[in-house]
């Protein structure tokens, strides 16, 4: 009895010791983000000094800004990513109107991967109908947000000044106090990029240090990013269908509530979109309680972009933090004008069932939506403005 009672007690034990050792490397996994944001920064400040905008003066259209972020976010299948990187060219010299369109094109890209999800239900007839038209809401929904806002923005900079106020109130200098010398996550940051600077130093100018260091950066987020939705899909999905199950049925407030717990539970909105998708082809959840669940996926997708402004310290901080809130907010003025109002509420719904009525009729419609929304139209956009 008592080997069998020892037995027990360490088969308990185990998971309870793996669980521990997955947020060990969570929270490495987040120091080894910061520190990339860093470097990209680091990175661009040496490579371009003061001439970043003319480094960027082909995005200074923010239509093809726009379509940059979009392809950008399509090929690495991940906003995340690519609002960290977006964060730590800011922080590099990188001007706010520019990084503004590639965030919003940015948040197109990323619904790319709820699409390719429902793919999965291609073979049966009314079953596809229904998670392409789950899928594609998310496309809708963020495409139509873009078409109200990116007028508004250039027009009024609504979210360029509301942003740039809150993040003066966030990071801000205190008189006769040096807050680079008290920032601590500065600090403790230190070591990495000492660690990532030494590692470039070999290489002939400085120039091509800070290529160097924004190589490293890049490839450092988009390993991390990949590796976090990992761990914590292992560790949060079930606790995650848990809070879905119970949630997305009750209305509006609370499945935007669970979309946006969710993502910021598994850092991945491909995730959290990629759960609901199936379940809505096999009837699980209507397009109705999906729409507002697809929605809290935007707001919960926003956190590391604020975690990523965080490692940015002295007169670059407010830049840093302050596109990173141009993503929340963008997110949170869009629910507010298209979901809030009834007479645009129902949009992104009705643009889904028109492309899923057409997915269902031919299936070469998907290819051609897939193909031409994510990469043609942004390509030819980028080419033809270099013309």
């Amino acid at each position: 009895m008592t080997m069998n009672a020892g037995a027990l007690a360490a088969k308990s034990s185990t998971p309870i010791t793996r669980q521990w050792l997955s947020w060990l490397l969570v929270v490495t996994l987040i120091y080894l983000l910061l520190a990339a944001v860093g470097a990209i920064g680091d990175g661009f400040k040496a490579a371009v000094g003061d001439n970043a905008k003319e480094l960027f003066a082909f995005a200074t259209n923010p239509f093809v800004g726009l379509m940059i972020g979009l392809a950008a976010t399509a090929l690495i299948q991940s906003s995340s990513t690519v609002t960290s990187i977006i964060v730590g060219m800011v922080a590099g010299g990188l001007p706010i109107p520019i990084a503004i369109p590639l965030i919003m094109g940015a948040n197109i890209g990323t619904s790319l991967t709820s699409t390719i999800v429902s793919l999965g239900h291609i073979r049966s007839g009314e079953e596809f109908h229904r998670a392409f038209a789950a899928a594609t809401v998310h496309d809708a929904f963020n495409i139509t947000a873009v078409a109200i806002l990116l007028p508004l923005e250039l027009l009024f900079h609504p979210l360029e000044r509301t942003s740039q106020a809150l993040a003066g109130l966030l990071v801000h200098d205190s008189a006769g106090v040096d807050m680079k010398s008290m920032n601590f996550m500065k600090t403790i940051l230190t070591p990495a990029s000492e660690l990532l600077e030494a590692s470039v130093s070999w290489l002939p100018s400085k120039v091509w240090a800070g290529v160097g260091l924004i190589i490293i950066g890049i490839g450092l987020i988009l390993f991390v990013v990949q590796a976090i939705g990992k761990v914590l899909r292992k560790v949060m999905v079930g606790r995650a269908k848990d809070i879905m199950h119970a949630s997305v049925g009750r209305g509006p407030v609370s499945g935007i509530a669970s979309g946006t717990v969710i993502t910021i539970l598994v850092q991945s909105s491909s995730t959290t979109t990629a759960l609901i998708v199936p379940l809505a082809g096999t009837g699980v959840f209507t397009l109705r309680q999906v729409y507002p669940f697809t929605l809290g996926t935007n707001i919960g997708t926003c956190v590391t972009a604020l975690l990523a402004a965080t490692a940015i310290a002295g007169p670059t901080a407010e830049l840093a933090m302050q596109i990173a809130l141009v993503h929340l907010m963008f997110n949170l003025l869009g629910i507010s004008i298209i979901y809030v109002l009834p007479f645009l509420r129902g949009v992104p719904p009705a643009i889904a069932n028109f492309l899923a009525d057409l997915a269902q009729r031919n299936k070469l419609y998907v290819g051609a939506y897939i193909g031409g929304v994510f990469f043609g139209l942004p390509l030819l956009l980028i080419g033809g403005s270099q013309l």
